[in-house]
């Protein structure tokens, strides 16, 4: 067996318990996890420039800016269902329109829509590709 998935019969060295299969990550959900995780890490650096050039009380910048990010990773980890893609699809335009604060949002925005939108076509042509040649080879 290969080390991604270990034996069933393995026991973990932690809880002694039987270890559980590692589920099975799909290519959409790999992708547009880690876009979303890079955009929470910019929204870090975006939070830092948005608190020194505007006028906008530094609790209220920090406050929105951590919590923009706690959302941008839960909406990561829900990538899995639909409802997380879509909502990912809406932090996209939050993010572009975080350009009214600090111009230079509209371009990071822009950059991160566009990688969004072909790392969902591209991984949805990957799986389907994938589909195809599992049904190909049990027939």
């Amino acid at each position: 067996m290969s080390d991604a998935t270990p034996d069933p019969d393995e026991t973990s060295p932690v809880t002694g318990r039987p270890r559980r299969p590692r589920r099975e990550r799909g290519v959409t959900e790999t992708l547009l996890s880690i876009v979303l995780v890079l955009e929470a890490v910019v929204l870090f650096f975006a939070t830092l420039a948005i608190n020194g050039l505007t006028d906008i009380p530094t609790p209220v910048v920090i406050a929105a800016g951590f919590a923009a990010i706690v959302v941008f990773v839960v909406v990561a980890l829900l990538q899995r269902f639909a409802v997380g893609v879509v909502l990912g699809g809406v932090l996209q335009g939050v993010l572009i329109a975080s350009g009214f604060l600090v111009g230079a949002m509209f371009v990071v925005g822009a950059v991160f829509a566009v990688l969004w939108v072909w790392c969902l076509v591209r991984a949805r042509r990957i799986e389907e590709s994938r589909h195809i040649a599992a049904e190909g080879e049990s027939a």
